[in-house]
């Protein structure tokens, strides 16, 4: 008797009838009845017919059909557009941008400013950074001849002033200088884009860092828990053991962190006997910054100490001015954690605020005491010697408080940086449950305040880790995750994307790169799953990104059918521009411009690559053992050729369209500017930090101070600082 199956009609298993000794490719050629009956064999061994052990019946799975790409003009092509009903408060940010693509590619919420539609059929997503551009270029009749001459004044007019000029703006190539137009044929709508930063402070946030840094997820053990979560070692790490003379802070760095200047750090001989302390204050015995070194035959083979002393350093004060703290209480602790010295200190003037919330310290602590400020000096005069490194956190203040100046100094909070960088600063209490995974200062803002011995030996674990670990371990991490990190962890695929993967909806990992110039390794973009760094033109990078969408031919470094996600930079702009040479955003990113760039900047616009404010630094800073960064007046206007801007506005604009076209269907094509003019915030960050330089040198008079820094100075920081976030965006689906 036959058996009668089901087959199935909706991509489910489908079944197959096999006969003993039959294969199943035989089995294949065979027509099957649309009915799924079984059929019985027609030879002469199947006469009974009801003999079923001669039958077995398997399962079979229809081959998978790719998954097709949706037709430009159907109703399930992704896109990204914006709605003219939508009410927008304020301009988009940086953030909001790389959420975008986090929204397309992996786990972020939809955004709210822009309307994703079929956002499972986006095939790719591309991001290009080109500084240099900013919203004015592409009004009409702009005159690019007269583009750079403007003045600062005038060069803020060149914003829009509208109170809605946070919307974006629609693109027509008639309303588009020539050079431009073909930004029309990419993208729908220019969108003025706002840099992160710090109004108070007069800081614009690196907006490299910024786009490459997703906001951390926290796990659902995590979630109910405060502070940062403990670092882990990234995969294939290895330590690198380093000398703690590598972390002593260098002359720039002494000063900008704000430590009165010890004589050593003056270069003639003749200054340095001259020297003469405010009074009050003492400086170490350290006649030159050379007496630190110990002799090769005294430094034990693998000692991270190098033969040098280190005692670390904390200090609590009490008020005794509206605005001046006085030493109550110091703590030192040596290397191997031996309490050295922790004395009470009662200050010169009457206390008007013990702070014992923070400090600890309370009247009754201080009636009995007679130690005074200066028999602290003594002790500690004849503790450090020229070989001493003296280690805290934020120990400038503390150094202050002590009315005393050493050469030699390891501060972790500047060791380990913060992502925004300077003046930005994590706290103590943070960095310890970061990278300690413990908790200090736990009576910070009650009767108990902190513990001067518990954070001197914090510092000390600190740098003992870092000794261990390496200069590149928490240099300057974010308190985030890399977005190129996040992506390959949380990248999501659909089912309508195809491959052996897309089963819709699942975290399975997106494939990155990063296409850059210099040297890319040492950046955020390191670990992107293929670098194309070393850069040397704007041709360069558009070869990378064409090569990072469609792969290598033989996959050796790029697979077949390019990566999900391309994050490049392009220079040549910026190079002619003149910006880069102002523009340190933070500390993760180089102080001076590769050298490749610096010779394309030549070529480009010799007038461009150097300003004259690059040769004006006054008298003191040469007598220091650094440079200075300039501080000339503000003279950044430029005198290209009639072609020059247009020209290289064109080149990008071809280059930008040249790689859109040669996009696989359904990619998101991303550009932004990151910023805008930076030049007028740095030439007056630069006069701040030339000014603290010669302020916080014991002696230095204000009548002899080269730069004077007054609120109108300040306020002038802030404005250029809010100028120079401008920038602007543009988004488009191929």
């Amino acid at each position: 008797m036959d058996e009668e199956m089901t087959g199935s009609t909706n991509g489910s298993a489908a079944t197959e009838s096999v006969m003993p000794g039959e294969s199943r490719e035989s089995t294949s050629l065979r027509s099957e009845p649309s009915t799924g009956e079984k059929r019985s064999r027609s030879d002469d061994g199947q006469q009974d017919g009801n003999d079923q052990s001669e039958w077995q019946t398997i399962e079979r799975r229809p081959n998978k059909k790719s998954k097709k790409t949706p037709k430009p003009d159907g109703s399930n092509y992704p896109s990204i557009t914006f709605s003219s009903q939508a009410r927008l408060q304020s301009k988009i940010n940086i953030n909001q941008l790389r959420d975008l693509v986090l929204y397309i590619m992996a786990d972020a919420t939809a955004p709210q400013w822009v309307s994703v539609r079929h956002r499972p059929h986006f095939r790719k997503v591309v991001t290009i950074l080109v500084p240099g551009l900013e919203e004015a270029m592409f009004k009409p009749k702009v005159d690019f001849v007269a583009y750079n001459k403007k003045t600062l004044v005038q060069a803020a007019e060149r914003l829009v002033t509208s109170p809605d000029d946070y919307y974006p703006r629609p693109l027509t190539e008639s309303g588009l200088p020539e050079a431009l137009k073909p930004f029309a044929q990419m993208f729908s709508h220019l969108w003025p884009v706002k840099a992160t930063g710090d109004d108070r402070q007069g800081r614009m946030h690196s907006p490299i860092t910024t786009f490459l840094t997703a906001p951390a997820p926290k796990s659902s053990e995590d979630k109910g828990k405060k502070g940062p979560k403990p670092v882990r070692d990234p995969q294939g790490w290895q330590n690198v053991r380093t000398s703690i003379t590598e972390f002593i802070l260098t002359p720039e760095q002494y000063v900008e962190n704000g430590f009165f200047v010890h004589p050593c750090l003056l270069k003639d001989q003749q200054q340095r006997e001259a020297f003469k302390n405010q009074e009050g204050w003492v400086h170490t015995s350290v006649d030159k910054f050379e007496d630190g070194d110990a002799p090769e035959k005294e430094i034990q083979q693998g000692s991270v100490t190098a033969g040098r002393e280190v005692l670390a350093i904390d200090c609590e004060m009490c008020m005794t001015g509206e605005k001046e703290f006085s030493l109550t209480r110091i703590s030192v602790v040596s290397w191997d954690g031996t309490v050295l010295m922790d004395e009470l200190v009662k200050p010169d003037k009457p206390i008007i605020d013990y702070v014992t919330r923070f400090s600890g310290i309370t009247k009754e602590m201080l009636d009995p005491v007679t130690t005074t400020l200066k028999d602290i000096q003594t002790r500690l005069l004849a503790l450090i010697t020229p070989r001493t490194i003296l280690i805290g956190h934020s120990l400038d203040s503390d150094m202050k408080a002590l009315k005393m100046t050493h050469p030699f100094i390891v501060d972790t909070s500047v060791i380990f940086a913060h992502p925004k960088g300077h003046p930005f600063k994590h706290s103590l209490k943070w960095l310890a449950q970061k990278y300690l995974n413990k908790e200090v200062q736990k009576g910070g803002g009650t009767s108990i305040g902190h513990d001067s011995i518990e954070d001197a030996r914090t510092c000390l674990d600190l740098v003992k880790k870092k000794c261990e670990k390496g200069k590149a371990w928490a240099a300057g991490e974010a308190s985030g995750e890399n977005l190129f990190k996040r992506l390959s962890r949380a990248g999501t695929s659909y089912k309508a994307q195809g491959g052996a993967q897309a089963i819709g909806g699942v975290a399975t990992g997106k494939a990155t790169a990063a296409v850059d110039w210099g040297d890319a390794t040492r950046s955020v973009c390191s670990v992107a799953d293929v670098v194309l760094d070393g850069c040397t033109s704007d041709a360069d990078v558009e070869a990378g990104v064409l090569r990072a969408v469609q792969g290598d031919p033989d996959g050796s470094v790029v697979k077949g059918g390019g990566v999900d996600f391309v994050w490049a930079r392009m220079r040549e702009l910026e190079a002619l521009q003149g910006w880069w040479n102002r523009n340190r955003l933070d500390a993760s990113e180089e102080a001076s411009p590769p050298k490749e760039l610096e010779e394309a900047a030549a070529k480009i616009n010799p007038f461009a690559a150097k300003t004259e404010s690059d040769d004006k630094t006054s008298a003191f800073s040469k007598d220091l053992n650094f440079e200075a960064t300039g501080t000339g007046e503000s003279t950044f206007t430029t005198e290209p050729a009639k072609p020059l801007l247009e020209n290289c506005l064109g080149s990008v604009a071809d280059r930008l369209k040249r790689i859109y076209d040669s996009l696989p269907p359904c990619t998101a094509f991303i550009v932004y500017s990151g910023s805008g003019d930076p030049r007028e915030m740095s030439r007056l960050q630069n006069m701040h930090t030339q000014w603290k330089r010669e302020y916080n040198t014991p002696g230095m008079k204000w009548d002899q101070l080269s730069v004077k820094w007054t609120d109108r100075e300040e306020q002038a920081l802030k404005k250029a600082a809010m100028q120079a976030r401008n920038g602007i965006a543009f988004i488009g689906v191929k």
